[in-house]
């Protein structure tokens, strides 16, 4: 990826480059907001013109548990509350640690974030399957009572360890349009760095000419790859915390891949490579931008981002 001033590159980070024990303090999570900033400031450097997307489940995980040991002294908010709620303090930290770190380095920086609905399908099968887990976890006998009490879906933990209890599931429906695009999309063309569908975005339903919040997550990647569709990014950069993709991962016969074509990835996809729990959801929102005429899909480390533009590490996924 030679510099290019002409160049747009959406770049997605998971809520862990924030918040990566789910327990970190306030300054703790300012450190590792300044710390990934400084990483994405040689991009600026370049020339780069940037739009940044973000996840948030550990910060949607610790305010659940703060209104579950409330709940009986303050309503409990719903999801896209909540969501709403941590991409407005996520985009707070990144635009003023990503301003900070631009100023240091002597390089001017507009950025602002836009507090995003994006709209999901009410007929999305997803409704009628809730999967994703939320929040704390609970004893089968307290799980049948927030069952009973907020009307709830809850299951058991699925990991191989489990034995740690009941945890409430959400719907995760596919993105179907940014509500605010257009708004974005402005902010773009005029230079701006936008801060944006942070957490997959808030999840709304159309409701005749109207929009209405649900209790459901998105996947920030899914919606990563819808906006960078849009927006007609050159790139889709997806930061993980390993460098590189890998092939029978965890396995003697593991191996890091440098590139992948589109019909190399869905074989792989095909074959397991990439289970749901980890790369799976990456993978398929990669696909799903370079099958909307995306050019270039780059999965790598925020440590290692710079190292990737380069060429020297990273996993590149090419629609040729």
């Amino acid at each position: 990826m030679a510099a290019n001033n002409s160049r747009l590159f959406v770049i997605a980070f998971g809520g862990n480059a924030v918040d990566p024990t789910g327990k970190s303090s306030a300054e703790e999570m300012w450190e590792n907001v300044r710390h990934a900033c400084g990483c994405i400031v040689s991009l600026l450097r370049e020339g780069y013109r940037l739009v940044l997307t973000h996840g948030n489940g550990p910060q949607v995980g610790r305010l659940l548990i703060r209104m579950e040991r409330t709940r009986h002294i303050f309503p409990p908010m719903p999801m896209d509350i909540c969501v709403a709620d941590t991409q407005a303090a996520i985009g707070y930290m990144i635009q003023q640690s990503l301003r900070n770190k631009a100023g240091e380095a002597g390089l001017p920086c507009s950025i602002v974030t836009v507090v995003t609905q994006v709209e999901v399908d009410q007929s999305d099968p997803a409704f009628q399957n809730p999967t994703k887990p939320i929040g704390p976890f609970y004893t089968r006998e307290e799980a049948q009572a927030v069952e009973k009490e907020q009307g709830w879906r809850m299951a058991s933990d699925a990991k191989p360890d489990a034995n740690r209890g009941y945890r409430r599931v959400v719907p995760s429906p596919r993105p179907v349009r940014i509500v605010e695009f257009r708004a974005i999309q402005g902010l773009v063309e005029a230079g701006v760095i936008v801060v944006t569908v942070g957490g997959g975005g808030i999840p709304v339903v159309r409701k005749g000419q109207s929009y209405v919040g649900v209790d459901a997550v998105i996947d920030k990647d899914y919606a990563s790859a819808l906006l960078a569709s849009d927006l007609k990014a050159d790139a889709l950069i997806i930061l993980t915390d390993v460098d590189q993709v890998f092939l029978d991962y965890g396995k003697p016969t593991q191996r890091p891949v440098a590139r992948l074509t589109m019909d190399e990835t869905r074989t792989h996809l095909a074959d397991g490579q990439f289970p749901k729990g980890s790369m799976g959801p990456k993978i398929e929102a990669a696909l799903q931008f370079l099958e909307r005429d995306g050019e270039e899909v780059l999965i790598t480390s925020m440590e290692s981002l710079t190292e990737a533009l380069r060429g020297e590490t990273g996993t590149r996924i090419l629609r040729g």
